[in-house]
């Protein structure tokens, strides 16, 4: 389990961003060429060392999720980072495995021209969660 996936599964069951992304458009790692746009990168930007609870036999894990959005249109873009940051701000609870998840906004990026003439803009999660040691 990584912070990757926790967002990744978030906003696969978001209904609000499945309305402007594609499931199979939000990806982790690498987009492929010709995706079709909407589309939604998650990365890993780094993550602090893992803090074993050794009473409790859980490690604490906080990292740095950053998810991009590329869109055919500003607009859209704009929309989707407003969908996703609804999506995953303030979440809590437990998923997939990982215990006492707690996700917080940790900044949106600059405005840039993506890949054939395309709108990115990434916004940025600071993902907290439990797993076992």
């Amino acid at each position: 389990m990584t912070g990757v996936d926790i967002v990744g599964g978030i906003l696969r069951a978001d209904a609000a961003t499945l309305e402007r992304v594609a499931e199979t458009s939000i990806k982790a790692g690498s987009l492929p060429d010709g995706v079709a746009l909407t589309a939604v990168l998650l990365r890993s930007v780094g993550s602090a060392d893992r803090q074993p609870l050794k009473r409790r036999g859980f490690v604490r894990v906080t990292e740095r999720v950053s998810a991009a959005v590329r869109a055919s249109s500003y607009r859209e873009q704009v929309a989707t980072v407003k969908a996703i940051r609804r999506a995953c701000a303030s979440v809590t609870g437990d998923f997939d495995g990982a215990q006492r998840v707690s996700i917080l906004t940790a900044g949106t990026g600059p405005d840039m021209r993506g890949p054939a003439d395309s709108y990115e803009q990434t916004q940025d999660f600071r993902v907290s969660y439990d797993e076992p040691a």
